[in-house]
């Protein structure tokens, strides 16, 4: 899910023409607080709870971005090689194709840490949420 949202970040602010790096920055942080914003919404979370709650979210959201940024860096470093290697293309092959295996670890880590905040019910609603950010960030840029 994250992987989609990072996917549905990346196209959006192509498709939008923000070609400067603070246009990027700035797009960036109004999904994620916009995401972060349905999300409180969605789960009903107290004061208490978003104090708690949001920083390991945000911890969690940065770990995940870290593993897709450094397997898409080692795809572009491949890319841009002339002759890539097979063992050149093996590396980036696996580093992609296990970011999904390390963002379900990175997920499943904090799933705990989260239980320790949330109800089983704001657990659930959580992914619920998720999706549905997705959902409406296509459909918005599907209408365009």
């Amino acid at each position: 899910m994250k992987r989609i949202a990072a996917i549905l970040i990346l196209v959006v602010a192509i498709a939008t023409g923000v070609t400067a790096q603070n246009g990027r920055t700035r797009f960036a942080t109004d999904m994620y607080q916009a995401k972060h914003e349905m999300i409180i919404q969605e789960l009903g979370l107290t004061q208490t709870q978003q104090k708690q709650f949001m920083p390991l979210y945000e911890q969690m959201e940065r770990e995940i971005y870290e593993v897709n940024r450094n397997a898409r860096a080692l795809a572009n470093e491949v890319e841009k090689k002339k002759n890539p290697s097979d063992r050149d293309y093996e590396a980036a092959a696996s580093a992609l194709s296990n970011t999904r295996v390390r963002e379900g670890e990175i997920e499943a880590k904090y799933f705990d840490k989260f239980a320790k905040i949330l109800s089983k019910k704001q657990l659930f609603q959580l992914k619920q949420a998720e999706v549905k950010f997705t959902r409406e960030m296509l459909s918005k840029k599907r209408k365009k």
